[in-house]
């Protein structure tokens, strides 16, 4: 390394590393740092879990499809990268989505927000849950609310609040499916903390609900059910964002089939040795490690045993994405919403499926159905240790009863992602907080990635923009050798 400048090595080639590298390479060049970022992948390609196949007229999402624009991180570095309009949202046309309750596809209540209703009427009339279950929802009026200030799991949370049913039926497949997560372990605090406030504020969750129903129609009146305009993509897929970052990092700072084997802390210089497989280590001044909190700790073990340990102790699920296609008339059902969750109660192989051809525009020719469904997650990952064949067979005779599919799909594309998401288990948390305090003690390490503080994009985003400023205010400090 030339020693007239610093240099930071960030570890992992996801969205999370992408976004860390790009801030700190734009704050060299726009303060005049003596900076070089290096960026270590141990793969062939970039993006992690974001990836977009392109097949003829077909565009087909092997990781996420879209992201909040409600969490500002997204959408602001996308606008600055020049991509806002390359930006859209979901069409207009069937903004609902379904539930699958005996083995047919029942509409979500409109009105309800992941858990909670916010309509009697739809309360009432919707077939999603039994007459007593609905009594036993609306006793939520007078259910005390909660003095202890623990963190408690989201099936303890609805169960307590809504009954049994309401957490089968509707959280479990609505909340957990977000986390892929299993409702007895996943957080409240991590992951749904607006509910715990609906509860302080209100007393209810009912009363809440309805309370911000009043307030959505008089600011926006006759508009109802989930608010699918706040999700957005692009035009040419999710790799637009992964494509257009790794355009504006310079050609040298990205090192792909680079595995990183451990690191090492010199404390007589405060820097650090990234040792690689088959490669001589890199020195460096600062290093980020965006990479899943595992396989963070399983580098760490040499420099700190405790952080290592704590790293490893968050605990991640598998899953796998099946893109199928398929021509209009092979099926039956009218595809009138984005697409469906499927309860665990259900014992379907499917936990979800996204209508894609429906949820966004030019994803598929008119004449054909483009579907998104999904598998595995924490409770089902058993479903992970079949054959490709074994889950595309599994995943069309669940379509074939849902949607009346016939026939043979035109195409199937399956994508695993394992031990890709970090469960928020109950005290997810303070275990972060533990973490954070344990970081503290290396001022020239940071953290960043999705096992930390939320798991979207644009946490993942916000995650990495974080890590960036602190190692630069960090390395502000460190004179140049």
């Amino acid at each position: 390394m030339d020693s007239t400048h610093k240099r930071v090595v960030v570890i992992g080639g996801g969205i999370t590393g992408l976004t860390t590298a790009y801030r700190l390479t734009q704050a060299a060049q726009e303060r005049g740092l003596p900076l070089e970022v290096v960026l270590l992948e141990a793969s062939g390609r970039l993006g992690g879990t974001i990836a977009t196949h392109h097949q003829h007229e077909l565009l087909m999402e092997q990781g996420p499809d879209c992201f909040l624009s409600a969490k500002p991180w997204g959408v602001r570095l996308c606008e600055e990268l020049g991509l806002g309009d390359e930006l859209i949202s979901t069409t207009t046309q069937y903004r609902q989505s379904f539930i699958v309750r005996g083995g047919r596809l029942v509409p979500v209540p409109q009105g309800f927000y992941l858990m909670a209703p916010g309509s009697w009427r739809s309360l009432l009339t919707t077939p999603v849950f039994s007459w007593h279950g609905k009594l036993r929802m609306a006793l939520d009026l007078v259910v005390p609310r909660r003095t202890a200030t623990e963190d408690e799991s989201l099936a303890q949370f609805v169960t307590r609040r809504l009954g049994r049913e309401a957490l089968e039926r509707m959280a479990q497949p609505m909340v957990g499916g977000i986390y892929t997560a299993d409702p007895q372990y996943l957080s409240m605090q991590a992951t749904m903390p607006q509910f715990v406030a609906m509860e302080q504020q209100h007393g209810s969750l009912i009363r809440a609900m309805l309370h911000k129903q009043r307030d959505t129609r008089a600011a926006a009146p006759g508009t109802s059910g989930a608010r699918y305009g706040l999700f957005v993509s692009f035009r040419q897929g999710m790799q637009t964002l992964v494509e257009t970052l790794t355009e504006h990092l310079p050609a040298e700072t990205v090192r792909l089939h680079t595995p990183v084997r451990r690191l090492q802390r010199v404390p007589a210089t405060e820097r650090w040795l990234v040792h690689l497989d088959q490669q001589l280590a890199l020195e460096a001044d600062a290093v980020c490690l965006s990479i899943p909190a595992p396989q963070a700790g399983q580098l760490l073990h040499d420099v700190d045993n405790a952080l290592a340990t704590a790293l490893q102790g968050i605990p991640y699920a598998s899953s796998a994405i099946v893109n199928l296609v398929c021509t209009r008339d092979q099926v039956a059902h009218s595809l009138n919403g984005m697409g469906f969750v499927v309860p665990a109660i259900e014992k379907r192989a499917l936990i979800a499926c996204s209508f894609s051809s429906v949820k966004f525009a030019g994803r598929a020719p008119q004449d054909r159905v483009l579907l998104r469904a999904f598998v595995g997650g924490a409770l089902q990952q058993e479903q992970l240790a079949y054959s490709d064949a074994d889950i595309q067979r599994a995943v069309t005779d669940d379509l074939r009863q849902l949607l009346g599919l016939t026939g043979a799909p035109l195409a199937m594309r399956i994508t695993r992602h394992l031990e890709a998401m970090p469960q928020y288990h109950v005290g997810h948390l303070d275990h972060v907080a533990h973490i954070e305090a344990l970081l503290a003690h290396y001022p020239g390490l940071g953290l960043a990635g999705n096992a930390y503080h939320g798991v979207g994009i644009p946490d993942c985003i916000h995650s990495a923009d974080t890590a960036a400023q602190t190692l630069l205010a960090y390395l502000a400090t460190v004179p140049v050798a």
